[in-house]
């Protein structure tokens, strides 16, 4: 961690999160020289035995923040957010997919339309590659029935399957399928720090073998002398100046004290709910809505993706698969046979624990619940959530932060379910199981502070500037128009990578500029 704390008081560019979005942006613009600081809410996910413990993780929820959130009937929970340096992907599953040519582009469904996005898949290519790069993605190019092109292969080969995935594999492609290696950002192969430990999937990785934005982007960088990071610091709110236009300050509270840092500067990537928490709360005389909320679109448009997990059952066989996800299929990413609303990709779940099952069914005996997750594999069918401008994020009367989710093309995911449900059971499961995942676990939370090239129907540019404050750039899941059907994790840091190289660009022009005069 780097400590230049004094020079840090006026920086030229405050970071604001320091997961895949922040992270992505400060890795492009450390090698300007431009003094950087990086706030992140929490603190260094501590190294401990508990990381590899199921009980600690799902039963006594040790990392997940102690903060609740309410619904619309007022009820309460305990959402599954994490704060700490590298943000969320500290216990992501590894997946690294690129979205598909035709996902930034508009897609009409039976209940709703997902909309263009204001780049293409060409715009960020080149930012996939550096991505997969930088995170050390594994994979197998020119399988997947629907990928996109690419300039290269990956950077290093796919993981192998273990057995019983195996399988799975040949089970699939006897159906006709054609199953690839899921795309994963592991440090794993000769000389690689992976262990194959089975506690990779929503655990934290004690070992730094998982590429996370922590190991992947900010280590690489927290040594130069411009570049500074500051733990325990929560941003409360951005100021403006006295237009309401240009964001002149962030205060926040820091190690329990509450300062403002002024910048001419500012990169917002808290993650798409707390980004636009945030905005909300920073309304004033000049801006009475929130800051970069002249369209009244922040906070709305939230997605998730809808996630289903399927559970097969082997009654008279052990799964003792460590790393299960190693496969995906994208045979249906744009539709069944003669229904194109019933789409989605299909991958596996991380390897399924006793404590897991007991995390959402309470009732459960442990020594069952224990005895259960050894006769299991485990299945996640992902469909694209389509936006709805009621489905929000926002601040009650009271300042508490309230959900009011409604998911849009859940029926053409159901359908997607049953049908591949099916096509799972000739894999000899007799019995599967089925459980859905919802907004109290945003691990896909996206689309709150939606780009577009309509100011009054969005709220960022092409590069993540708001429209309303030059001088602002949101980068986090929030500036998603649309969640696609496959995991966002990438696709940030690709349009991160972008707007920071976009970012370094004009602060080169400007530096140059200034030598000139």
């Amino acid at each position: 961690m780097s400590s230049h704390e004094e020079d840090a008081i006026k920086p030229d560019i405050v970071i604001i999160g320091s997961g895949v979005g922040g992270g992505s942006v400060a890795y492009q613009l450390a090698a300007t020289g431009a003094r950087i600081l990086i706030l992140e809410r929490g603190d260094f996910l501590p190294k401990e035995v508990q990381n590899r413990e199921a009980e600690a993780v799902f039963i006594q929820n040790r990392y997940r923040t102690t903060e609740e959130w309410c619904r619309e009937d007022g009820s309460h929970f305990r959402p599954g957010q994490y704060y700490y340096v590298g943000g969320h992907t500290k216990f992501y599953g590894t997946a690294m997919f690129r979205f598909r040519e035709s996902d930034f582009e508009e897609t009409h469904f039976d209940d709703g339309i997902s909309p263009a996005w204001p780049i293409s898949y060409s715009d960020l290519e080149p930012y996939y590659a550096q991505a997969e790069a930088l995170f050390g993605v594994r994979g197998e190019a020119g399988v997947d029935p629907t990928e996109p092109p690419r300039s290269g292969n990956y950077p290093h080969p796919a993981i192998p399957h273990e057995p019983v995935i195996a399988r799975m594999v040949a089970g699939l492609a006897r159906q006709g399928l054609r199953p690839f290696h899921m795309p994963s950002a592991i440090d794993y192969g000769d000389g690689g720090a992976c262990e194959r430990c089975g506690t990779c999937d929503a655990f934290p990785c004690m070992i730094d073998a998982k590429g996370d934005a922590e190991t992947s982007l900010l280590k690489r960088i927290l040594d130069r002398p411009n570049v500074t990071l500051w733990t325990n610091a929560k941003v409360q709110r951005l100021i403006t100046d006295g237009e309401g236009k240009a964001i002149k300050g962030v205060e926040i509270e820091h190690n329990g004290k509450k300062q403002v840092i002024e910048a001419p500067l500012f990169v917002l990537s808290a993650g798409a709910i707390n980004s636009a928490l945030i905005l909300l709360r920073s309304a004033s005389e000049k801006n009475p809505h929130g800051v970069a909320n002249r369209s009244g679109v922040v906070g709305r448009h939230l997605m998730n993706h809808h996630l289903t997990g399927l559970i097969g059952i082997l009654p008279f066989s052990e799964n003792r698969t460590n790393f299960p996800k190693t496969v995906s299929v994208n045979d249906f990413y744009y539709g069944l046979p003669g229904d194109s609303g019933a789409r989605g990709n299909i991958q596996m779940l991380g390897k399924i624990q006793g404590a897991m099952i007991r995390s959402i069914h309470r009732n459960f005996p442990v020594s069952f619940a224990d005895m259960f997750g050894h006769h299991t594999v485990d299945w996640l069918m992902m469909s694209e959530d389509l936006p709805k401008s009621d489905s929000q994020v926002r601040l009650t009367r009271e300042g508490e932060v309230e959900i009011a989710y409604h998911p849009g093309g859940w029926p053409g995911h159901d359908r997607f379910v049953k049908a591949m449900r099916h096509k799972l059971r000739k894999l000899g499961f007799p019995v599967i199981l089925r459980h859905s995942f919802g907004i109290e676990a945003p691990s896909h939370q996206c689309g709150t502070v939606r780009m577009g090239q309509d100011p009054k129907r969005s709220v960022l540019n092409a590069f993540c500037q708001a429209h309303d404050h030059p001088n602002l750039y949101v980068v986090d899941g929030g500036f998603f128009p649309s969640s696609a059907a496959l995991n966002p994790a990438l696709t940030i840091a690709a349009q991160a990578l972008r707007v920071g190289d976009h970012l370094k660009e004009l602060w080169q022009k400007d530096r140059l500029a200034a030598k000139v005069v």
